[in-house]
């Protein structure tokens, strides 16, 4: 069994960060340590929201705690996304290194969460230059939307090549593999959801139907499930394809369902049993 630290926001309402991603690793067998960034009554998609922003000096704390027990050398992978602050930011980097050092074979997964076409920047001040600056070159694995991307990357992408490029261009500052979510391009049909991977030597797209509403939580699952298949096979395409017919089967859920927040426990089959069915293709 892999085992996974996870460094992410938790609300008490809903699913976003960790709320969206431990359940659905530890339903697909991974063995998950929550550590959280802030403590929300709900995602911040919301009119209102209460609740902490975790100090980095308490976040450093709890993973000291975890160290004391001597268990980080069982750790396979730290996964982060939404960190709060900047400086809770260098206490993951810093946790990655100290899990490196007790398992040289540990796997560094950072979702860059800090923005989106629609929304622009929402992460706080200091989060997006800490993330180009420093998350890029420490990460393995790297899961930017398109926006992200664009950002990281200083690049405008207008075609899948644009894509392409901008995704090699940060895996040569690097992470090993990059997955791009929400891609779009004008030389591609525009209803799909579509998302690309790009590893050594190969490349992969996979689309789903288009589903017309927005999702918070969305991308933690992506890269939860992403990392958690990336882990038990080491294969990009299958990796790219489950993640992709797992995540469409639960967000089409929720879409039937007429509920606003992802329907996690009630859609948890799909985690092992996905109710659709998509197949990565080779772009390079």
């Amino acid at each position: 069994m892999h085992t996974v630290v996870s460094i992410q926001s938790a609300v008490a309402y809903g699913h976003a960060g960790n709320s969206a991603a431990v359940f659905p690793m530890q339903r697909a067998g991974i063995n998950v340590w929550p550590v959280y960034t802030v403590n929300f009554s709900n995602h911040t998609g919301y009119e209102t929201w209460r609740g902490p922003l975790i100090a980095a000096s308490d976040v450093a704390d709890v993973l000291r705690g975890v160290d004391e027990r001597g268990a980080l050398s069982t750790v396979d992978a730290v996964l982060s996304g939404y960190q709060g602050s900047a400086d809770v930011g260098q206490v993951i980097l810093d946790t990655v290194a100290l899990v490196k050092e007790r398992n040289p074979g540990a796997l560094f997964c950072a979702d860059p969460v800090m923005g989106d076409h629609g929304r622009g920047f929402y992460a706080r001040p200091g989060i997006p230059e800490f993330m180009k600056e420093h998350v890029v070159e420490a990460a393995d694995i790297l899961t930017p939307n398109l926006f992200e991307l664009q950002y990281l990357t200083g690049r405008s992408t207008k075609t899948i090549g644009d894509v392409l490029e901008a995704a090699e261009e940060l895996r040569n500052r690097g992470p090993q593999i990059v997955l791009v979510t929400s891609v779009v391009a004008e030389d591609m049909v525009p209803d799909p959801m579509r998302m690309l991977a790009v590893g050594d030597d190969e490349a992969w797209v996979v689309e789903t139907p288009l589903l017309e509403r927005d999702f918070t939580g969305s991308g933690d699952l992506t890269t939860a499930m992403f990392l958690t298949h990336w882990l038990k096979t080491g294969n990009l395409a299958d990796t790219l394809s489950t993640t992709a017919s797992i995540v469409y089967s639960i967000l089409e859920k929720t879409t039937t369902s007429g509920e606003r927040e992802l329907q996690l426990v009630a859609a948890q089959e799909n985690v092992v049993t996905p109710e659709h069915s998509f197949r990565a293709t080779r772009l390079s």
